[in-house]
C-alpha cells in the first residue's frame, strides 16, 4: 500500500502529480517536493480514481497547498428535514458549475449510503464527509462503540470518499474549557463526541483509535481533514484557550498521520475579528508543522444573517492572503436553513472571489493575467471580450443588455457624454495625434 504522501517522499512522482502540475502550470518536481514536505495534498482515494462502475465519473485530481492557488469547497447535503438524492446531485453539479475544487457531502437526513454512493460517482472533484453522522444515524451518540467507528469509516472509504473531517484533537479535558464560552461546541460532530465523552467518562474515541484509522485511510489513500470541534462560533469565543487548545492536539495529530504515511491537512476557524485573522493562520502553520490550512471563512461579524457568504468572504480573502489553502465556502443560508442550489452558487462565487483575490495578493505567477485582460476589454469597450472573460458570463450579459445594447461604447450608469472611459480615449487619441 502506497499514498502520494509516501510516493513523493521516496522521491517518486505519480500520474496525480503530473496532472496537478499541469493544472497550475508548475513543475513537477515542486508538486513532489512540497506533498513530501506535508504541505501540498491531493486528496484522491484510489476508488475515486478508477471506478469500478464504466459508467460512474472518474476523479479529477487537484492539488491543496500553499505553493498552488487558493482552493475552495462547497457543503451540501441533506437534512432530516430536507432534500433527497437527486437534489444534491443538483447541488453538486452547480458547485462544479460554479467553482468548487472539492464538496462535502454533510448529510444527516434520509439514506446516507445513498445519498454518497450517488454522489460520488457522479463527482469529477474530491468528495469528503464527516463520518460520525453515519455512526449514529439510528442510535443515539452514547451508543457508539469502536467497531462502530471503524466499520463506518471503512465502509465510506471503500465507496470512494477522498477525505474525512475526523474530530480527534477535541479531548476529554478540554470540555470545561469551551463550557466558559459565549456558545460552548458549534461543531456538530464536536459536540457529539464531547457528548459522548461525558457520558461514557471517557476520551475522545476518535483520538484513542486514532493508529486504526491510519490504517484505513493508508490502505484508500483518503486524506486527514482534522476536525476544529472547538472552532469558535461568534467573534465572543474567537482565539481562546479551547480552540488553542485543541490546535495543539491537532499539530500532534498531523505528525502521527505522516508518520502512518497518510495526507493529512488541518481545518481551522470559524467566527474570527478581522484582525485576528493573521495571527490564526501564522499559528496554525507553526503549530501544524505546515499542513495545509482548510479554514471555514473566517466569518468576521455575527449580526448579517442572510449575507454569511459576504461576511464570510472578507473574512476568506485575509485567510488566503495570510496562509491559508483550503476556503470551505459559507452560503447565505448559513445559521439559518439547508442550502438551496442557489445558495450554493451564491457561496462558491462568493469564494472564487475570496481565492483569486488571495492569489493575487499573494502573487500566484499568472494569478493576476486574468484580470490584466479584463481590463484590457474594458479599456476598449470590447463587451462580448468582457463577457467572455467574466467568471459569470451569462449574469454580466443580462446586466450590461437591461438598459443598452452590447455595441455602444459606454454604459447605463454614466451614458455618453459622462462616460469616463471613452473620455479618457480621447484624451488619449488627442495627446498621440498632437490635436
Amino acid at each position: 500500500m502506497t499514498t502520494q504522501y509516501l510516493e513523493a517522499r521516496d522521491g517518486h512522482v505519480t500520474d496525480q502529480m503530473r496532472r496537478v502540475a499541469n493544472r497550475e502550470n508548475t513543475s513537477v518536481d515542486v508538486i513532489r517536493d512540497e506533498i513530501a514536505a506535508g504541505r501540498l495534498i491531493i486528496p484522491a482515494n484510489r476508488v475515486h480514481l478508477s471506478p469500478a462502475d464504466s459508467a460512474a465519473t472518474s476523479l479529477d485530481p487537484c492539488g491543496i497547498g500553499r505553493a498552488v492557488t487558493t482552493k475552495i469547497n462547497a457543503n451540501i447535503g441533506s437534512s432530516p428535514d430536507s432534500s433527497c438524492k437527486d437534489a444534491e446531485l443538483q447541488k453538486l453539479s452547480w458547485a462544479v458549475r460554479y467553482g468548487a475544487d472539492a464538496v462535502m457531502d454533510l448529510s444527516t437526513g434520509g439514506d446516507l449510503d445513498e445519498i454518497r454512493t450517488h454522489l460520488i460517482a457522479n463527482s469529477s472533484i474530491p468528495l469528503g464527509t464527516v463520518p460520525i453522522y453515519s455512526m449514529i444515524i439510528d442510535k443515539p451518540v452514547e451508543e457508539l462503540t469502536s467497531d462502530d467507528i471503524l466499520a463506518t469509516i471503512a465502509t465510506q472509504a471503500a465507496q470512494g470518499v477522498d477525505f474525512f473531517t475526523i474530530h480527534a484533537g477535541l479531548l476529554r479535558n478540554h470540555i470545561p474549557l469551551a463550557c466558559k464560552r459565549k456558545m460552548g461546541i458549534v461543531s456538530r460532530g464536536g459536540s457529539l463526541l464531547a457528548k459522548w465523552m461525558d457520558y461514557h467518562g471517557r476520551e475522545n474515541p476518535m483520538y484513542e483509535l486514532f493508529d486504526e484509522i491510519n490504517a484505513i485511510m493508508l490502505e484508500y489513500d483518503i486524506t486527514y481533514s482534522l476536525g476544529d470541534g472547538l472552532r469558535p462560533g461568534c467573534l465572543a469565543d474567537a482565539s481562546d484557550e479551547a480552540q488553542f487548545a485543541e490546535l495543539d492536539v491537532l499539530g500532534e495529530l498531523v505528525l502521527r498521520a505522516r508518520d502512518a504515511g497518510v495526507q493529512v491537512m488541518v481545518e481551522g476557524p470559524g467566527h474570527v475579528p478581522f484582525d485576528q485573522i493573521e495571527m490564526n493562520i501564522q499559528r496554525q502553520q507553526e503549530v501544524c508543522h505546515g499542513a495545509p490550512f482548510y479554514v471555514l471563512g473566517p466569518i468576521v461579524s455575527d449580526v448579517f444573517p442572510g449575507y454569511d457568504h459576504i461576511t464570510s468572504t472578507i473574512g476568506a480573502t485575509a485567510a488566503a492572503s495570510a496562509g491559508a489553502s483550503f476556503l470551505c465556502y459559507v452560503t447565505p443560508s448559513e445559521h439559518l436553513s439547508l442550502p438551496t442550489p442557489e445558495d450554493v452558487k451564491a457561496g462558491c462565487i462568493a469564494y472564487k472571489i475570496a481565492a483569486h483575490a488571495g492569489d493575487v495578493a499573494r502573487g500566484i505567477p499568472g494569478a493576476r493575467d486574468w484580470d490584466d485582460k479584463m481590463s484590457d476589454a474594458r479599456a476598449n469597450f470590447e463587451w462580448e471580450r468582457q463577457f467572455e472573460l467574466a467568471f459569470d458570463s451569462e449574469t454580466a450579459r443580462e446586466i450590461r443588455t437591461r438598459d443598452l445594447d452590447t455595441d455602444i461604447d459606454y454604459c447605463s450608469m454614466c451614458g455618453h457624454d459622462w462616460c469616463a472611459m471613452r473620455i479618457s480615449n480621447e484624451l488619449k487619441e488627442s495627446l498621440e495625434t498632437g490635436q
